[in-house]
């Protein structure tokens, strides 16, 4: 038997989502493969099965973020000679991208009490990541030169996050949000250290996010 109380729980994640994402826009579509998009959020875009009953899910199980970039982006188009990147970097960037995630996630669903697994079972939600349309403006690699790039805006990336039932794999949740690195108008250094402390603050507010969901509901059991 499926309980409200764990229907809960998805939804303060997701509400948990909106708190913690910049305002943006209604517009796009109302329904994606059967799931029904919520007003009044402030993501990008939040779509529920409806009525959805979910399972008393005590265990969480975090699948590897994939990592695709944007589809113009051209990290040698203005770089410098020595700045250019090859494939190997191009590959590198994804894997230390999706391993920041995965560090930054499990660590704020660990001090939030959750119980991470690595194999699921009939009481585990399934959190899918995927980070899409990574943009990054000025992407560089260690050199002997002293060469600086200023940008206005170190990049984007947009988060697509799927919350699955364990067992029969049916996707009980779709979140769309895209978070911009450092936007402040004016032209600042970029490179590999701003571009890392950008991304890290994006994944870290996507992670809290979750965890503040996940707390919300585990304190409203208890009342």
């Amino acid at each position: 038997m499926r309980t409200p109380a764990v229907s809960r729980l998805l939804v303060a994640v997701i509400v948990a989502f909106a708190v913690a994402a910049c305002a943006t826009t209604q517009r796009g579509p109302t329904e994606w493969d059967g799931l029904v998009r919520q007003p009044n959020t402030r993501l990008d875009a939040v779509f529920l099965v409806p009525d959805a009953e979910i399972s008393a899910y005590t265990s969480v199980l975090l699948a590897p973020a994939q990592v695709q970039f944007h589809r113009d982006w051209s990290p040698n188009r203005t770089a410098r000679t020595a700045n250019r990147l090859d494939a190997a970097d191009v590959v590198a960037i994804k894997d230390n991208l999706a391993t920041m995630f995965d560090e930054i996630f499990r660590e704020e669903l660990t001090s939030g009490g959750n119980q991470l697994v690595t194999e699921p079972s009939l009481d585990t939600i399934v959190i899918v990541p995927a980070i899409i349309d990574l943009y990054i403006s000025a992407p560089d690699v260690p050199t002997a030169g002293r060469s600086r790039t200023y940008t206005a805006n170190s990049g984007r990336m947009t988060l697509v996050l799927e919350v699955r039932d364990s067992v029969s794999g049916e996707v009980l949740a779709r979140v769309v949000d895209t978070q911009s690195g450092r936007n402040t108008g004016m032209m600042t250094i970029t490179n590999r250290v701003t571009n890392t402390a950008d991304a890290r603050r994006a994944i870290r507010v996507w992670a809290q996010a979750l965890r503040r969901g996940l707390d919300e509901v585990r304190a409203e059991s208890k009342s």
